[in-house]
């Protein structure tokens, strides 16, 4: 202790920036002068920025209450300790959900099977509860699967076991309370996935096509008890219809109840924020306003007579395989060689004229958008709003742009004029309220817990290109970007996350899922690993090793100190932050006395109460 009071200040910040991590946490129970030491925020401050290679602009986390205790965040609750793998799947798992109490998961493989697991077991492990096959509905696998927000019931997604070239699925909804099927919903392409809109009612989509490059897709309503109900009793309603050119679809569907937020849970990219400030006051200076990007949509025949033609129109199905996010069983022909034979018997000028045509229909026959969705005041202020959210395209059959789509609520159920009366808009197509584009190929999707914020995986096109082919998009980059959307604002946040990196080609480039906890996101990639950044400080904290793809992560919603991934080794591994391994590790023991004399005192009133009890005085 005297050799640490004779060391000038100096030194001791030198010694304490120097220590390894874990010994400068507990340096305060050395002795008074360490104590004091490790206390000291402006210690803990130049720490926190070297270790971390933060910008010294960065602020600190607004809810954070020290220096110290935000580098403990950062540095001990990261879920990066491998403390269990599952390997009850046979094959690649495709995808992770948590429940919303975070009492359950599900996980969907390539087994086709959709598995049930407990995480409130007394010794802290997690087991498995109930496993469902998916092969007596002609699946090839499950993909996909979401909790209602009560908990009661599960939407598991599948693909068809049909031809290789195949893009149907389906959805089906099964009770957790005995485990029974209630409901199955076709959904083309199977890579819509599909969700949840409110306890009872989840969202298909379907697809029609046109032309050789032009197609229709048709979002549904369906209720999740359609087996059960009468008859008489709509069920399914027409949520919205859009058209697509360029050979696009729209695809990976979720829905973001964006509530009022008077106050940022986290502050994203500062410079950016700032510019932003000061071009609106500009522009609200000057009489700008903001116009939302827009498709052109064109016109199409009524949906019976598409219906008809369903068996036709499976022929034009086979561009789909590759050109969707998901990877098939056992594919044997590239999807992309499909769509450039479909072409040959079509030349350029055709195809051009039509997408020419497509647009001019479209500016005839599309709904103009209602200007109280986006108006002068940005979206998301002053009322609860719910968003429909997905991903497509204009230039080419790439997913490149972020589709937003305001759900009112009186199309919220499925009450309404039944399946087929609505004549008089079915020659119309639903316009999109706002478009963000991002440049490149998106691979994945998230929301943040408060739908506040919505991160998206992709893969960058080189600066400056463009694309005068359709069918041919420019070369995406290895590099996985994660970029950050604003719900509130619908704006892009400028800075992105790179850390992890994918290798496969456009035609074959599949979706990896991403989750997002309360300060932490989280991602797979094609170079094995996991991958975790802390949101605010926009820094990558740990890489969770596997021994093939990683295809899908989720955070605990009742603890972000609990993370899943799942891979193509046909594992899950089960991840806990070093703070809570520590804990499970150490033997509970009795509270100690505070002192000698309160020890002594509890010893005597002991003795005392039991002499009491025996009868003596």
């Amino acid at each position: 202790m005297e050799c640490c009071r004779a060391l000038p200040d100096s030194l001791v910040l030198e010694i304490f920036l120097r220590l390894p991590h874990d010994a400068v946490l507990r340096a305060g129970l050395t002795c008074r002068q360490w104590l004091a030491v490790s206390r000291d925020e402006f210690l803990w401050r130049e720490l926190f920025y070297s270790y971390y290679r933060i910008p010294r602009s960065v602020p600190r986390h607004p809810a954070a209450v020290s220096w110290c205790r935000e580098f403990k965040r950062l540095f001990d609750c990261i879920p990066c300790v491998e403390v269990q793998t599952l390997r009850e799947h046979h094959d690649q798992v495709l995808h992770l959900a948590f429940s919303h109490r975070g009492h359950r998961f599900s996980s969907c493989s390539k087994d086709c099977t959709v598995k049930l697991w407990d995480t409130e077991r007394p010794d802290g492990t997690i087991s498995l509860v109930h496993s469902s096959s998916m092969r007596q509905f002609n699946w090839g696998y499950t993909q996909f699967s979401q909790f209602n927000a009560d908990d009661s019931l599960l939407l598991v997604s599948g693909v068809y076991l049909g031809p290789h070239h195949s893009c149907s699925g389906e959805i089906a909804v099964i009770s957790l309370d005995n485990y029974t099927l209630l409901s199955r919903v076709r959904n083309k392409p199977y890579d819509v996935f599909g969700c949840w809109l409110n306890e009872t009612h989840l969202i298909s989509g379907n697809l029609h096509w046109i032309g050789n490059m032009t197609s229709c897709s048709v979002l549904w309503l369906n209720k999740a008890f359609q087996d059960i109900e009468s008859e008489n009793v709509n069920v399914v309603k027409r949520l919205f219809k859009i058209q697509n050119i360029n050979a696009s679809t729209i695809r990976t569907v979720m829905v973001a109840h964006c509530r009022r937020h008077d106050n940022p849970d986290l502050l994203l990219d500062y410079e950016a924020q700032s510019q932003a400030r000061a071009q609106a006051q500009a522009q609200s200076q000057g009489g700008q306003q903001h116009q939302p990007l827009l498709f052109d949509l064109g016109t199409t025949d009524s949906e019976e007579e598409e219906e008809e033609e369903q068996d036709e129109e499976r022929q034009k199905e086979m561009r789909l395989h590759g050109l969707s996010t998901s990877r098939l069983p056992q594919p044997t022909v590239s999807g992309l060689e499909h769509v450039i034979q479909g072409r040959q018997s079509v030349g350029a000028q055709e195809l051009e004229i039509e997408a020419k045509v497509a647009r001019m229909m479209g500016r005839a026959h599309t709904k103009a958008p209602d200007p109280s969705l986006i108006g002068s005041s940005a979206p998301g202020e002053g009322e609860d709003k719910t968003y429909l959210l997905f991903t497509t395209g204009s230039l080419t059959y790439s997913p490149h742009q972020i589709g937003i789509k305001r759900i009112m609520p009186d199309q919220m159920t499925t009450c309404g004029p039944v399946l087929g009366e609505e004549r008089s808009s079915e020659e119309f197509f639903d316009s999109l309220d706002h478009v963000i584009d991002i440049h490149g190929h998106i691979i994945g999707m998230g929301l943040s817990p408060d739908h506040r914020y919505l991160y998206v995986n992709s893969r960058a096109w080189p600066a400056g290109c463009v694309i005068s082919d359709p069918m041919s998009p420019p070369p995406i980059a290895e590099e996985i970007d994660l970029h950050v959307i604003d719900l509130k604002s619908l704006r892009e946040e400028r800075r992105s996350l790179r850390a992890h990196r994918a290798f496969t080609p456009n035609d074959e480039c599949f979706f990896i899922f991403l989750d997002v906890s309360r300060d932490f996101v989280a991602s797979g990639a094609e170079d094995k690993h996991g991958y975790i950044w802390d949101r605010h400080y926009n820094i990558c904290l740990a890489r969770l090793a596997h021994d093939d793809v990683v295809n899908s992560v989720a955070f605990s919603p009742a603890d972000q100190e609990l993370l899943l991934s799942a891979s193509d080794d046909s594992t899950i591994k089960v991840w806990r932050s070093p703070r809570m391994v520590r804990l499970a590790q150490t033997p509970a023991r009795p509270p100690r006395p505070r002192n000698l004399l309160s020890s002594w005192l509890g010893r005597n009133r002991n003795a005392t109460s039991a002499n009491s009890v025996n009868g003596k005085p």
